[in-house]
């Protein structure tokens, strides 16, 4: 287990799941479908001594799916969590993993269970931090600077973006890409352009190529030197053909927010195809799961940077993952507009020069604003 000075056990006396949905005015665009509104499942945990701690489950995707995530930890998860006390964030982690596992054989959704699992982990965390007075990034041995990039660029105009993002002190960008060919070069080359040969970029094809098209579009985008391609081909696909790819790329390949649990982590740090490993500790594991994976790929001479794509609480834990974690890298911090991730995340989430700096207040490190997001509040049990 991570280490935790000693404590009192967390006796947990409340769960609440809260879905939240905010409109926006340009849909946030991927390989794979477009999201037209900005979800976000929070899960706050109680002990009952009145202490608590907040997490964020990963919602992006199917468009129902927050609701349904959230009626999960209603229906399964708050149970187990509720049943006795737990020594240790880890030990509760395991549990909830144990117990639910056939639930998610027999159901056919273990992301779905996952993901709910991992949001909890976080709260926990945030609790036992809390608890000790301490920041989680120094509770846990980290340091409080972290470098992010500006990710989630869109492929309608994204140097205009991009600029936005400059302004407020990003200094690397990930582009999307998977829109056709001459499209994704112009856009990249674009980026080259604007930010000159210096430049951080990477880009995201989000799954959207055969291993085929992959081959011909690493070539095509390594002229403009991107730093990794990320989720060139599906994530399902067998070793082979990522060490095939990986062999042929002259751009280094980065994935894993689409890997879960130990053996689907430690078999493609193994494999040695992806340079760049990227959970999502809101997708699986939380910091239970996902810190151990850090100092394992990073063992390994792989680069550590955690993907996120949400609201501000998970992006506030995806950086104080980095943080524990250390070692060269990013955090990745979407570019497009989410109330719900300022509104939760607070101006904590600003970086200068490419860096954001975690506050010293216990925990995450920030309390959502709950009043000024009541508007996007959703009913979850209707």
């Amino acid at each position: 287990m991570l280490p935790l000075p000693a404590s009192t056990p967390l006796r947990i006396a409340k769960i609440d799941a809260m879905v939240f949905r905010a409109p926006i005015a340009q849909p946030v665009q991927t390989s794979f479908g477009t999201m037209v509104d900005r979800p976000a499942l929070l899960v706050r945990v109680q002990d009952d001594d009145g202490a608590y701690g907040w997490g964020e489950v990963w919602c992006n995707f199917p468009s129902v799916g927050a609701e349904h995530r959230a009626r999960m930890i209603d229906a399964y998860a708050a149970a187990v969590l509720l049943e006795r006390p737990w020594s240790h964030p880890t030990e509760a982690y395991e549990a909830l993993t144990r117990r639910l596992r056939v639930l998610a054989i027999q159901s056919g959704e273990p992301g779905t269970i996952a993901q709910v699992i991992a949001g909890l982990d976080v709260a926990l965390w945030d609790l036992a931090a809390r608890r000790l007075g301490q920041p989680l990034w120094r509770l846990l041995g980290g340091a409080p600077q972290v470098q992010v990039y500006a990710s989630g660029l869109n492929p309608t105009n994204p140097a205009e973006l991009a600029a936005a993002k400059h302004a407020e002190g990003y200094r690397a960008f990930k582009l999307k890409v998977g829109f056709g060919a001459a499209r994704d070069v112009a856009n990249l080359r674009s980026l080259r352009d604007a930010f000159g040969p210096d430049a951080t970029l990477m880009v995201d094809a989000n799954q959207a190529w055969s291993l085929a098209e992959a081959r011909d579009m690493s070539a095509r985008l390594a002229e403009l030197r991107p730093i990794w391609l990320e989720e060139p081909i599906p994530a399902d696909h067998g070793a082979d053909d990522w060490r095939s790819l990986a062999a042929a790329s002259p751009v280094p390949l980065a994935g894993g927010e689409n890997l879960r649990g130990d053996v689907e982590f430690d078999a493609a740090i193994e494999a040695g195809a992806l340079r760049v490993i990227q959970p999502d500790l809101g997708k699986w594991g939380g910091f239970s799961g996902c810190l151990p994976v850090a100092r394992r790929a990073m063992a390994q001479g792989r680069m550590f940077c955690p993907h996120w794509l949400g609201g501000g609480v998970g992006q506030l834990a995806s950086l104080h993952l980095k943080a524990i974690a250390g070692g060269p890298g990013y955090a990745e911090v979407d570019s497009n507009p989410n109330p719900l991730r300022e509104r939760f995340g607070g101006d904590r989430l600003r970086p200068v020069d490419g860096v954001v700096t975690l506050p010293d207040a216990p925990g995450l490190g920030s309390e959502p604003d709950l009043a000024a997001c009541r508007d996007y509040a959703v009913d979850h049990r209707s």
